[in-house]
């Protein structure tokens, strides 16, 4: 099913270090279905992209989290990457930023060890969730249910666990931002 998302505005939160096809696949299909994304991140001018524990590319910054408006978004899209997920969960503008969306009931959708920064904005108890392995003690010490699946919805909560997932990643927020 194709959706049309003409009108959504979506912010992606980044730091640098981020996971970049994290970034780049879902950026992509949320543009060719028409929505408009903005790229977020803890300061101005541009980040980095990582391909797993490589450097990769510069991508330009539209807003940082400082001025960026939640009424502004239709939804947030957190990419993973250890070195990102390890800085964003740490900025209490980046956590307020998604405790707005939550209680503003918009989708949240985070890849991989994006979680971490749910688990820091106290927005999993109670939730089921999936990610990187890694993080299932994170995530049921936080009171979670995690589980190994592609991809999960619980609410307006939409969580994938690796790269590999991205196509069912990009059908589920596809879905979300449709309903």
């Amino acid at each position: 099913m194709t959706h049309t998302l003409k009108g959504k505005t979506v912010a992606i939160l980044v730091t640098d270090g981020f996971e970049q096809v994290e970034l780049t696949e879902p950026k992509a299909a949320l543009e060719d279905a028409g929505a408009r994304v903005h790229i977020l991140s803890n300061r101005i001018d541009s980040v980095r992209g990582w391909n797993h524990d490589k450097p990769a590319d510069d991508f330009p910054v539209d807003k940082t989290f400082e001025v960026a408006r939640m009424e502004d978004y239709d939804a947030l899209v957190i990419p993973g990457g250890v070195f990102n997920a390890d800085q964003i969960r740490d900025l209490p503008i980046a956590q307020e930023l998604v405790k707005r969306a939550a209680h503003e009931q918009k989708p949240i959708a985070v890849i991989c060890h994006g979680a971490w920064l749910l688990v820091s904005a106290g927005l999993v108890e109670g939730r089921t969730l999936t990610s990187w392995h890694s993080l299932k003690d994170d995530i049921n010490n936080a009171g979670g249910n995690w589980v190994d699946r592609p991809v999960v919805q619980d609410g307006l909560l939409i969580s994938s666990r690796k790269p590999d997932d991205l196509p069912a990643f990009n059908k589920q927020l596809m879905e979300a931002l449709a309903a």
